[in-house]
């Protein structure tokens, strides 16, 4: 009798589908640890989802509170300048600025050096003969206190008011040469940086060939009859936060302006953003639809809980450091709607801006320096979300160690459902073949007697 290589085939019995229907049986310890792993991916991908939301309002909430040595209230400044005299100077105010009037007077002009060589016909005619040189020397010494200076020498390749010219741009040393050339000829024009600290002397045989037309000088002037100094026309280190650009001798007067609305206005705006999209995430993760009778992904979960009545808390309480009449969001213009989200009244905030610019400030800062604290426990590499997360992956990978041994122990049941099955087929085929046998030896018994 031939080999059974298909199970059923000796029995012509549907063995295969009941092995199957077996195991479907055996299968529901597996099923319902798959089930509950399933369950953890989705709580895991959650705790992700809302990590990101948090991490995102943390973000808006840093953006309220001030920097290290910055007071509140520049956090929220935008300046302004205005000169009287425009023709005199120029100002730009940004951090670290202070609101004022300052006189501004202005005596003296920084100058940078300035080199004229002699005329030449043409530019790519010889200077001089190789090995002349051209040094320049400076008049600050270098990081190490050294004296600075460099020397041009020249070869076949720079002998020339062009092969000058290259060289000394090619040495970055803060001079820039440039060629004009005029109805006489051309001129090499050497051109040094603003200030006395910049000061140039010129060595070498090629230096009789440069006349100088103008010595360095630094800047002077006064700023509230306070005397200062500054090697370029742009000083930045005199006024706080202000750069000035000094254009003409003459007095004038410098005002500097400061605006808090537009950017308290957008960080709150930013703000109130975030909180709600983060609102909104927790509320969809923890309720629970009574028609369609599906959860929120992390519904009952007590660090979703905790996370949400912190941040409820904060909106809505007394500001620890708040000072005046304004020691809460809503004395502000934030208001609640019905599901919880948050919005701002312009118009509110900027009455209380103008009724104590610094309160309003100082509450901003503080609601942005409790919220970077809170969600800093929530959301931080060793905060609770990622205490939870590394718990729920441990969880993962026992589950997945419980299911390999459930299925170890599956494949064996089925192993030993198709051995035993496997016998009974052969068994019934070989009783088919027996009765088939007998049946036709019967068979012809019979017509053999009925033939004689």
């Amino acid at each position: 009798m031939a080999t059974i290589t298909s199970l059923g085939a000796g029995s012509g019995l549907d063995l295969e589908s009941l092995v199957t229907k077996l195991m479907s049986v055996e299968k529901a310890p597996l099923n319902a640890l798959t089930k509950k792993e399933s369950a953890v991916n989705t709580k895991i991908s959650a705790f992700g989802t809302l990590s990101s939301k948090l991490s995102a309002l943390q973000t808006a909430a840093q953006a309220l509170k001030a920097n290290i040595g910055q007071t509140a209230l520049q956090k929220f400044a935008t300046y302004s300048t205005t000169v009287a005299d425009t023709s005199i100077a120029s100002a730009t105010a940004g951090t670290g600025a202070v609101a004022g009037t300052y006189t501004l007077n202005v005596t003296k002009l920084a100058v940078s050096d300035q080199f004229v060589s002699n005329t030449v016909t043409s530019t790519s005619d010889p200077i001089g003969t190789a090995g002349d040189t051209l040094t320049f020397a400076f008049a600050t010494p270098d990081a190490n206190g050294n004296s600075r200076s460099k020397t041009i020498t020249l070869d076949s390749s720079n002998n020339s008011l062009t092969g000058l010219r290259n060289s000394i741009n090619g040495a970055n040393m803060g001079i820039t040469a440039t060629i004009i050339t005029g109805s006489a000829g051309a001129q090499l024009v050497l051109t040094g940086e603003q200030g006395l600290d910049n000061k140039i002397t010129l060595g070498g045989n090629l230096a009789s060939q440069l006349t100088q037309t103008a010595t360095a000088d630094s800047a002077a002037f006064t700023v509230n009859g306070i005397a200062a100094t500054s090697n370029t026309n742009a000083a930045s280190k005199v006024i706080d936060g202000v750069t000035l650009n000094l254009t003409k001798t003459g007095s004038t007067t410098l005002t500097v302006a400061a605006e808090y609305s537009s950017n308290l206005s957008t960080a709150l705006n930013s703000f109130i953003k975030a909180y709600n999209d983060a609102n909104s995430t927790m509320a969809t993760m923890g309720a629970y639809n009574a028609t369609t009778k599906v959860a929120g992904a992390l519904q009952g979960n007590s660090l979703l809980q905790d996370a949400r009545q912190q941040t409820r808390s904060l909106v809505f309480g007394t500001t620890v450091g708040g000072t005046s009449a304004y020691q809460r969001l809503s004395d502000i213009g934030v208001s609640v709607g019905t599901d919880g989200s948050l919005s701002l009244d312009t118009t509110k905030l900027n009455k209380a801006l103008a009724s104590d610019t610094v309160s309003v400030a100082t509450l901003v800062d503080k609601v942005g320096s409790a919220f970077n604290t809170t969600l800093e426990q929530v959301v931080g590499t060793t905060g609770k979300i990622k205490i939870a997360t590394d718990s729920a992956n441990s969880m993962i990978k026992e589950l997945q160690k419980r299911e390999d041994a459930v299925q170890l122990h599956l494949d064996q049941i089925e192993a030993r459902y198709r051995k035993r099955f496997t016998a009974m087929d052969t068994l019934v085929a070989k009783l088919n073949s027996t009765s088939t046998y007998l049946t036709t030896q019967l068979a012809n018994l019979t017509s053999s007697t009925s033939s004689k």
